[in-house]
């Protein structure tokens, strides 16, 4: 049974093939439904994984590396092959965007401490979430150089040790966040449903719990940052 965990995990890169395939065929819509399943994928196996006591009936067998794989496939190259592929990035500057946020990333991944679990979880530098990142440029439809200019910076902070909020699992604010989370992935589900429409109030709606994970992530670093000098 224990097995099931792994296999819940592992079915995140058969989401990613399907996405990939779907970058392909410029579905740029199934894409992102299909980031959006291996999300909640991500957000799930590790419940499933605490529920089967994975770690003591399967010890030999480590399930964060290929948690970590398989993010890195979810989260890192398919949104950055989608950004390519639909052309969001100015001509002759792609490949070597890509290339800084797929390096970016693949430090943050390799980072020991990128996962901090302490009585208060956080991830330090910015967490990949390419996946949201290619949705809102794909949506918004930005000037080709303000959406290099913002993987350029994001795939930077990634080396900045900023401490951003754990969705789940950072105490501070966790039921408003949560709450908050479930109401921002609703309205982020029907914009991406909707595409390419982009008019009404769910895509508008979608950005507040961005703007809200950004602004506590900064406020509860800044706390912290405080409390340690003072100390």
């Amino acid at each position: 049974m224990a097995w099931l965990a792994h296999l819940y995990t592992a079915s995140g890169a058969v989401l990613a093939l399907a996405a990939t395939l779907a970058v392909f065929d410029s579905r740029a819509r199934d894409v992102l439904l299909l980031l959006s399943a291996a999300t909640f994928v991500d957000a799930t196996d590790g419940w499933l994984a605490r529920a089967l006591r994975v770690k003591e009936r399967l010890p030999g067998y480590d399930g964060a590396r290929l948690d970590d794989i398989v993010d890195y496939l979810t989260y890192v190259f398919v949104p950055v092959l989608l950004v390519i592929h639909e052309r969001l990035l100015p001509p002759g500057w792609a490949l070597g965007i890509g290339a800084l946020v797929l390096l970016a990333s693949a430090y943050g991944f390799g980072q020991a401490d990128a996962k901090v679990d302490t009585t208060d979880y956080f991830f330090t530098g910015f967490p990949s979430y390419w996946n949201i990142v290619a949705f809102y440029l794909y949506a918004l439809r930005l000037p080709l150089v303000v959406n290099a200019v913002i993987l350029t910076a994001l795939a930077v902070l990634v080396f900045v040790p900023i401490r951003y909020v754990y969705p789940s699992r950072t105490r501070a604010l966790r039921r408003t966040t949560l709450v908050l989370g479930c109401v921002w992935a609703v309205a982020m589900l029907i914009a991406i449903s909707r595409l390419p429409r982009t008019d009404g109030p769910f895509l508008p709606l979608s950005l507040v719990f961005p703007v809200y994970y950004v602004i506590l992530s900064l406020y509860l670093h800044a706390r912290d940052a405080t409390t340690k000098i003072t100390r």
